[in-house]
């Protein structure tokens, strides 16, 4: 601890000072728009615990008209914040920022209503949530 993480031009650095309360796999429409993927990996920690070290004047956020605020680089768009940094209580990191290795893995599969038609979940015998967890 603490783990670091970056951007990919790497203008933004923070720290999360102590470990991730929960980590998953968020499928929402949104976050699968924001990655360009299926989804996004997350760890979520109070925003206390997030500290960006370098390059905050880089960083841009988007709220969404459902959700939460995404927070990202102005340079090179990565994706780093979601779940209201730094303004609510808690945040997510996501884990593709993280320049520390993770031992942990995500405990679950949220948003799974959001799953498109091509899309396959990994059968890792983790949990599957409609909506969020708690």
């Amino acid at each position: 601890m603490p783990l670091d993480g970056s951007c990919l031009c790497g203008g933004v650095r923070f720290e999360v000072r102590e470990p991730f309360v929960k980590l998953s796999f968020c499928h929402c429409t949104t976050c699968k728009r924001i990655s360009g993927g299926v989804g996004t990996a997350n760890g979520r920690a109070p925003s206390e615990w997030i500290e960006v070290i370098q390059g905050r004047d880089l960083l841009t956020t988007y709220q969404p008209s459902e959700g939460s605020s995404k927070t990202f680089c102005s340079v090179c768009g990565s994706n780093l914040f979601g779940g209201g940094w730094p303004e609510s209580e808690e945040s997510s990191v996501r884990l593709s920022a993280l320049d520390s290795e993770l031992d942990e893995k995500p405990s679950g599969h949220t948003y799974v209503r959001s799953v498109a038609a091509w899309e396959t979940l990994p059968d890792d015998g983790l949990p599957r949530y409609e909506e969020r967890s708690r």
